[in-house]
């Protein structure tokens, strides 16, 4: 869980790292299956920290210091 707005930083960076690398494999492999093969793992990755953005965001500051 994202704690603070470093992490949220640095989580955000990550996930423009990781669509970059999809949007390279996009341009670079020419078989459908390699490509799906080589991009799940990156998806299923920035689907998760998506997910983990999302929680951070929805929580105003003073719920954070709470549950902290």
């Amino acid at each position: 869980m994202i704690r603070n707005d470093q992490e949220l930083q640095v989580t955000l960076e990550r996930i423009a790292y990781f669509q970059a690398q999809v949007a390279q494999l996009r341009k670079v492999e020419t078989h459908p299956a390699n490509y799906h093969a080589a991009v799940s793992g990156f998806l299923s990755e920035i689907d998760r920290m998506q997910l983990e953005v999302r929680e951070y965001l929805s929580l105003h500051p003073a719920e954070l210091t709470a549950t902290a």
